[in-house]
């Protein structure tokens, strides 16, 4: 390891620690986010799938931060993103046992709101994370990786990412689809995320914003170094 690595390890650390410490601070965070929900998604992914793909890039190329990288422009993503995710976590989380029960699984909806673990509990929160990662995910993905190389082709800065428009169709017919199909989609979203969101699905409502933050991580990492062929 390291002195970059320690040092931003104690950083983790400081940042994190007054959530575990002090209950306020945690209380805080909670009765925020249950008062703004929108607002805190956008913090959330703006801050911590941000801090992935710094970790991304350190996996990469052994550096915390590179001239155009974009530390600023990829927050200011996520915090966009991060609240189409939220949107999509709601749609899809009362949507999809709706559907269910209209297939005929008439304790679908009724189950979600238990507290009691069951295999039919298991069943709809998996179900969820299938629908929301099959219909939603890849879109999603698609615009990050787009909107990656728009700030990678702009230098990094903010003022460079609002100098000129994304060109769509130049930017999709840029995208490495081998790797795009081959690992993002083929590879993350069945053996990753299916089970991820199950599990997000299944825990408590008010458990799952920090488990989806945790993901929030998780999800930089593995888009950046899903990117990790030149643009």
């Amino acid at each position: 390891m390291k002195k970059s690595d320690f040092i931003f390890i104690l950083c983790l650390i400081l940042f994190f620690l007054p959530f575990f410490l002090l209950p306020e601070v945690y209380e805080w965070y909670q009765n925020f986010n249950a008062a703004h929900g929108m607002i805190m998604s956008a913090l959330k992914f703006g801050i911590l799938s941000t801090l992935g793909e710094i970790i991304g890039l350190r996996l990469r190329k052994g550096v915390y931060y590179e001239k155009g990288f974009g530390v600023l422009p990829r927050a200011m993503v996520w915090a966009a993103l991060g609240m189409c995710i939220n949107m999509a976590m709601i749609i899809f989380s009362k949507g999809t046992p709706m559907f269910l029960q209209y297939l005929g699984m008439e304790n679908a909806v009724e189950v979600m709101k238990t507290a009691v673990l069951s295999w039919e509990k298991v069943l709809v929160a998996f179900a969820i994370s299938v629908t929301m990662n099959t219909i939603f995910a890849p879109v999603f993905m698609t615009f990050h990786k787009i909107t990656d190389m728009h700030i990678l082709q702009t230098g990094g800065t903010i003022k460079g990412f609002f100098s000129r428009s994304i060109n769509m169709g130049k930017s999709f017919q840029a995208i490495d689809w081998q790797r795009q199909w081959g690992f993002i989609f083929k590879k993350t979203i069945p053996f990753f995320w299916f089970p991820a969101h199950t599990i997000t699905f299944i825990l408590p409502e008010q458990w799952r914003v920090l488990f989806a933050a945790l993901l929030g991580v998780a999800l930089g990492v593995l888009l950046s170094l899903g990117g990790k062929k030149a643009h």
